[in-house]
Parts: C-alpha cells; structure tokens; sequence
C-alpha cells in the first residue's frame, strides 16, 4: 500500500496531459509534471535498500543516503507553486510532509532504533485507515490478503515473504539501541503476538504444506523468539523517557500531519471536548430519564438482530435523508465488519456500546466505506493514490469517522432511539481523555501507565475497566507515533471548521447549504489532511 505498483504507468499518463499544454516558456521552470516525476524518484528512495533480503535500517545507511535526500528536498524547494491551482499546490504539501516526516524520522522518532515494535512483520487483519496505524517497516506480510487453503502460486509467494523475517529479526538486534523505556517494554508483546501468529498459521497450512513454506514459518518462529528473548533481557537497562517532547511534537503535527495547532492548544482542545461530551451526556440522561434503559444484547441471535438493523438503518439514513451519495461498495463494506456476540465479561469499550445498539461504532466505520472508495476509485493524483506514509492522513480519515458519529446523530440518525445519543457521547469522552493523556506521555509529564490511568478515570460509566489490554494497545500506539492519539478530535474539530467556511461561503452566495454535496466533494479530495483538504474545498488557506 505504501507505493502503487503502476505508479509509473499513471504518472507518464499524467505527464502526457500535461505536457500538452505547456508552452515553451513554461518549460524553463519545473511544473507538476516535473512535481510528479519527484513523487516517483523520492518514493524509491524512501524504501531502503535491501541487506541480506531485509530492508536496511542501519544508522550508517542513512547517513550515507542523507545527501540524495537533501538533494531531493532542493529539487521540491526549487518549484514556484503560487500560480498553479490548488489541487495541484496542494499535492506539492503533501510531497513536502512526507519527506519532513522522514526528515522527522531520522533526527528525533527513530522507530528502527527505539521501537521494537518497529519490527512487527506479520499483520493478520487490515487497518481500518489506509496504512497500519503507527511506525511500521517496508517488507510486511499481509496475512490477510491470502486466501486459506493456500494455492501453489500463493504459497511459494509467503513462502518468500516470510524469508525476509530471519534476517530483520537479527538486524533488530544490532539496530535497536535506544533507550525508551516504555516504548521497548510495550513493544516486547508485538513481537511476541508475531510469534503466535507464525505459530497459528503452521497449524492453518498444516503438515501437507511444501517443505519451502514450513521451512519459512519454523525458521520465523524461532528467529522471532529469540528477538523477544534478547529484548526482554536488554530491557533491564532501558531507562529514558519515551516521549519526544513539546517542541517536537508541535513541529510534528504542523509540518508532517498538517494540523495548525501546538502541543498546548491540542491539550486545551481535549480537556474542553473532554468537558463537553460529558456535559452532553449528562443532558441526554436527564432528557432520557423516563425513559426505558437500554438492554445488552445477551446471546447471538440478539446481537445479530441489533446489527442487522443497525446496517439497514444508517445505509437507509444516508440516502434518504441525502447526507452522502450512496454508492455500491458502502453497504457491502460495512457488512464485512458487522462483529459478532461477545460475552459480557469479555467485551471490550467499543463492543460494551455496541451490544446496546451497534449503530454509534458503525458510523464510525465510515472508515470502510473510504477504503472502500480508494480500492474501487483510486484518485486521479498518483500523489493520492494508497497512502500517504507516516500516517499522514489520520486527521483526515480518524477525524472524519469520529466527526460523522456526531454529525449523523445532530441530523436525525437516532431521533426514534434517543438513548443511542448517550452512546456517542461516551465514546467522545473516551476519545477526549485517551488523548489528553497522550499528550501528558509525549511531554514525559506521565508515563503511559499514567497516561492510561487517565484514559480509564474518565470514560463515563467505568466502561474502560473492563479491558486493560485496550488501554495499552491504544497508548502504546499514541506514543509510537505523535499526534495519533489526539487525532480523532483534532481532525473532527478541523473537519467542523471546514464545515463552517463551507457553509459560510454558500450562504454569502445567496446558495443552500447541501450536506452531501459537502461530504461528495471532501471524499472526492480523498484521504489527505483535513486541513489542506479545507483549502481545496473553500479555497481558504489560513
């Protein structure tokens, strides 16, 4: 997912059409086509070179790199972007955060060196974003894209991704000399889940398996063991903090991520969102308090019944109320990741809700249906095709799901089941809260477990105590990659302004303002920052 395989292809199209319209004088300066042409060479050069079948993520070899990479960041500083259109401009920003967010990398995040979990290979589900959440290699197995039982074709194809585990596995050991404590302890237990995983797929392929493929997942497992023996042995003499501080942070989120904001306004931003949704929730129960309270599904048949009518009534509110063109694929999408019952002393924060009505976390998965959009209508920019790396686009895509939970509640969604509403602002307080203590932990004013202490005191109705593994996953993950965290309520809080200017200039227009024409055209842009998404849709670029 990190780079089309027919970048290429698409780019001498592009380069094709546009050239046709460039005059000789134009030719003199560098113009999109030559933009695209730097999007193809700097994707090359950001996979590394291959050592001994693994990606190489020695120091030296980025310090014997660093100057095609400087060499790179001049040829994108040498284009004069102000006259082209924005679409256009705003592909040159995209270019331009990824390579700072490379930049960033090597100086200050340094996942190969203080992130074991870095070096997770095996991935046994797709995100729901379009890239797996937080710092990963270049030579995942995506157990997931297979179908079991394996063809001949299939299994001599994972026999050889699974070749480059031996080897990264042993190079993580040489690489790994950082001193983040948190990061390496937590890190610990992805690399173990690798090991179960490797150890699921041999009974999945079985003994009837080619000797090729058996050989490549037994010499995985043990390579993979012994990377959690020495990090487990190491990580007795790992002391430091695990954060990277305010100032980095800041510069992260506005020049990688393309949020507006500071370290110190994101906190402002949490606590007030935090204030909110638990004053809103407190409102619904008082309106809701003659009200029936609502029943958990308690068997399968209950659930699926919830489910199902979950499904029907948001596909049915999105086209009949006009919030979003409906197309072919969302439906299906949305099906695929229905859930099933989950008991009652198993069910984690989101499936706690979801068993009283499952239609708030659906809407969340809005995700899907933007997966879905890029699988099906690829856009027309190779810069926006796949995902953008670092993710960049968690604003965009986390802020968006978690934005249109409140935005289809406010329009109707649950005007027949108003204890549903309760939900929603329950899942916004656990969102607020989980990223205000993420910021605390990237400022090393606490520790994650601190930082997750938080995150559970305040979500309403003790509803993160049921499942502390949640609590570390999610804080394991904001602390590997900065800004995550807070994204959710950032990128929601950017997409209402975005909202704002949109309406604001329709109605200055003398035009009404059309909630699907609205949301058309932001998914038209695609999975980019809100904020430059912002830009291409109102032209407002401050």
């Amino acid at each position: 997912m990190r780079f089309a395989k027919n970048i290429l292809f698409t780019v001498c199209v592009v380069l094709a059409i546009v050239s046709g319209v460039t005059n000789a004088t134009e030719k003199s300066k560098p113009g999109y086509a030559d933009l695209l042409i730097l999007f193809a060479d700097w994707r090359a050069f950001e996979s590394p070179p291959r050592r001994d079948g693994a990606p190489d993520y020695a120091a030296e070899q980025f310090v014997a790199r660093q100057d095609e990479f400087l060499t790179l960041q001049e040829r994108l500083d040498a284009f004069e972007i102000d006259d082209w259109p924005v679409p256009q401009q705003v592909d040159w920003y995209l270019v331009r955060a990824e390579m700072n967010g490379y930049d960033f990398n090597t100086r200050i995040l340094k996942p190969w060196a203080r992130d074991p979990a870095f070096y997770k290979t095996v991935w046994t589900y797709r995100s729901d974003v379009p890239a797996h959440e937080g710092p990963s290699h270049h030579a995942l197995v995506e157990l997931w894209t297979y179908e079991f039982p394996l063809s001949e074709e299939s299994a001599t194809r994972l026999a050889g991704e699974l070749a480059v585990i031996p080897p990264l596995m042993a190079q993580a050991r040489e690489n790994l000399t950082g001193n983040a404590r948190e990061l390496w302890v937590a890190g610990i237990r992805d690399i173990r889940t690798q090991s179960a995983d490797l150890g699921e797929l041999r009974i999945t392929v079985g003994d009837a398996a080619s000797k090729t493929l058996l050989d490549a997942i037994d010499k995985s497992i043990v390579a993979t063991d012994e990377l959690v023996a020495w990090l487990e042995t190491e990580a007795e003499s790992k002391t430091g903090p695990s954060g990277i501080g305010k100032d980095n942070y800041t510069w992260y989120l506005q020049n990688v991520h393309m949020v507006p904001m500071t370290w110190e306004e994101e906190v402002t931003l949490m606590e007030r969102e935090l204030a909110r949704a638990w004053s809103m929730l407190k409102l619904e129960e008082h309106r809701n308090r003659e009200l029936p309270p609502m029943v958990a599904a308690s068997n399968p048949d209950e659930y699926d019944a919830l489910a199902e009518d979950a499904v029907e009534r948001i596909m049915t509110f999105l086209d009949e109320k006009e919030i979003v063109t409906v197309s072919d694929y969302m439906e299906p999408a949305l099906r695929e990741h229905m859930g099933s019952f989950v008991p009652e002393d198993e069910r984690h924060f989101f499936w706690i809700g979801a068993h009283y009505d499952p239609a708030p976390l659906f809407t969340h998965f809005y995700h899907w249906f933007e997966l879905a959009r890029m699988d099906t209508e690829p856009h027309a920019s190779p810069i926006r095709q796949g995902a953008l790396l670092y993710n960049i686009f968690d604003s965009r895509n986390e802020g968006t799901a978690t934005a249109v939970e409140e935005i289809f509640m406010n329009a109707g969604l649950y005007d027949d089941s108003p204890r549903s509403r309760e939900i929603v602002w329950i899942m916004l307080a656990q969102r607020a809260a989980r990223g205000l203590g993420s910021l605390y932990a990237h400022a090393n004013l606490m520790t994650m477990e601190q930082a997750g202490n938080l995150h559970v005191k305040w979500t309403p109705r003790g509803w993160m105590t049921t499942e502390k593994e949640l609590v570390l996953f999610e804080q394991h993950l904001y602390m590997r990659q900065p800004g995550y965290g807070t994204s959710y309520v950032t990128g929601k809080y950017l997409l209402d302004r975005t909202m704002q200017d949109y309406a604001r200039q329709a109605e200055q227009s003398g035009e009404a303002f059309e909630l699907r024409n609205f949301f058309d055209q932001l998914n038209s842009i695609d999975s980019i920052p809100i904020w430059l998404a912002r830009w291409e849709l109102t032209g407002i670029n401050n």
